[in-house]
């Protein structure tokens, strides 16, 4: 069985890949040219942005792993881009080229409200206004209409592995770009889970379902910064929007999904962080 990987190169991508492999999935990623897959993997060279690169890429794949995406960027006619031409582009060579081959696409928690009146469910309204989001959840729609076999994985807050991401908030905030309630909660899933989503989700355990991919225990950005060693500000101020950024993950659960770094402070203690 042949697995075609998008954003192989991503944060999430390149840990992934070799548990992939060590799975026992022959894997072929799409690269643009001048790159070079790693050990094991073999290079398919195309772009999303590209259609007729994408024929060849897929041929012959049994299941398709869209990973890529692109969010940290001021411009938003690149993300909408990005996120929806270029999945529309690889649903069509999907269906042209590869119709039995399983879709399976991630997205993302902040697709669900900020407002909402509890933990995001899959089946909950949502109408995200900032381009990541809405054009994840706009290929999410493409890919449901497609006719093709899919599967949705919107991930928690992805961390672990000495990636840097949960490092990377304490820069966010001192940027402006974003402010944080330290009290405010956060669904996360590490690394080692997004491996334990794909494989259930190639083995056809999550076919025709979006679902929320996270861990047991939401954790508040105020322990967060501290796991990392950034001390921030405590306060008792009321807290708005409560449930913003956390998510139900019981679809999974019933689905077969158990993670296996069930907190942030288990990775911490496993030094897998």
């Amino acid at each position: 069985m042949t697995i075609l990987v998008t954003g192989a190169t991503g944060l999430v991508g390149t840990r992934l890949l070799p548990r992939l492999l060590e799975a026992g999935w022959n894997c072929r990623t799409l690269m643009r040219r001048g790159k070079s897959a790693p050990p094991g993997v073999e290079a398919a060279y195309g772009d999303l942005a590209d259609p007729a690169s994408l024929v060849s890429a897929v041929q012959g794949v049994s299941a398709i792993l869209h990973l890529a995406a692109l969010f940290r960027t001021p411009d938003n006619d690149a993300i909408w881009r990005a996120n929806l031409d270029g999945t529309r582009h690889l649903i069509h060579a999907a269906k042209e080229h590869a119709p039995a081959a399983r879709f399976i696409m991630a997205s993302t928690s902040n697709i669900y409200a900020r407002n909402a009146p509890r933990p995001g469910r899959e089946d909950d309204p949502v109408d995200p206004q900032l381009a990541y989001p809405a054009s994840k959840l706009a290929a999410e729609r493409e890919l449901r209409q497609s006719g093709l076999n899919w599967s949705i994985l919107r991930f928690g807050f992805v961390y672990g592995e000495a990636d840097g991401h949960l490092e990377s908030l304490p820069r966010y905030v001192a940027s402006g770009q974003a402010a944080f309630h330290p009290a405010a909660r956060m669904s996360l899933v590490h690394h080692r889970d997004i491996a334990t989503a794909a494989n259930l989700a190639l083995a056809g355990a999550l076919d025709g379902h979006v679902v929320n991919i996270s861990d047991d225990a939401p954790t508040s950005f105020f322990e967060l910064f501290e796991l990392i060693g950034v001390e921030m500000q405590p306060s008792s101020e009321p807290l708005p929007n409560p449930w913003h950024l956390h998510m139900d993950n019981s679809r999974a659960r019933s689905l077969g999904f158990y993670p296996t770094i069930p907190t942030v402070h288990h990775a911490k203690m496993q030094n897998i962080f």
